[in-house]
This record gives structure tokens, sequence and C-alpha cells, in this order.
């Protein structure tokens, strides 16, 4: 098994936050968008699938496989990352906190990319 440091850092950041759904789950539904149904269940099932992808980044036989999953996951939650930033602009939360919010969305895309190239199939 040929663990690289990016690959090991990107599984513990997913398995991580994976925990983290179920730790903090009241926060995560709270910013579920109110079109969507079942945010309990959304919750658990984005966390889950979180650590799934996590723990499938390190073996070379689920590693393209998770890569794929993280980044469908990354555009799923897509909603709820907007969703924040709305709830803050509407309850009047500072600056800064907005502005971290806004940088979230465009850091998305580094984190797709990320995935992408550690989870791509390389040449042995």
């Amino acid at each position: 098994m040929n663990f690289n440091v990016s690959r090991l850092l990107l599984a513990l950041f997913f398995v991580c936050a994976g925990v983290l759904h179920f730790v903090f789950m009241p926060a995560y539904i709270k910013i579920i968008p109110p079109w969507l149904p079942w945010h309990q269940a959304l919750v658990i099932v984005s966390g889950a699938c979180e650590i799934a992808g996590g723990l499938g980044v390190p073996w070379q036989g689920t590693r393209r496989w998770a890569g794929y999953g993280l980044i469908a996951l990354c555009l799923a939650v897509l909603p709820a990352n907007v969703q924040m930033l709305l709830d803050a602009r509407a309850a009047g939360a500072s600056t800064l906190w907005q502005a971290l919010l806004r940088l979230r969305l465009p850091l998305q895309c580094l984190l797709i990319a990320w995935i992408w190239r550690a989870t791509r199939r390389h040449p042995a």
C-alpha cells in the first residue's frame, strides 16, 4: 500500500468531516436548504459518505471510486454551503464571517481538484 501525504491528509480530512456530521448534527441540519426534504437523513447520509470516501482514498482498489464519490459529494453539498452564506447574511453576521463563507465556495473547486489529483490512476 502506497500512502502518500496528500492522500493521507485527504482521507483524514473527510473522515473527520464525516464524524463531525454525527457529533454536531443539529448544526448541520440547520444549514440544509429548506426546499430539501429529510434534513436529518441528508446529514446522516452525507456524513457516512464522507467517512466511507475518506476510508476509500488510501487503498488502491477503492481510491478511484472514492474520488468519484467525494467529488459528487462536494457538488451535492454546495446548496448547504450557499444556504449557510444566505443565513449569515440574513442574520447580519460579521463581515469577516460572510467573507469566509464566500471564500468557501471557490475553495470547494480547489477541494475537488485535490480529490481528483489524489485519487486518479497513476502509472505503476
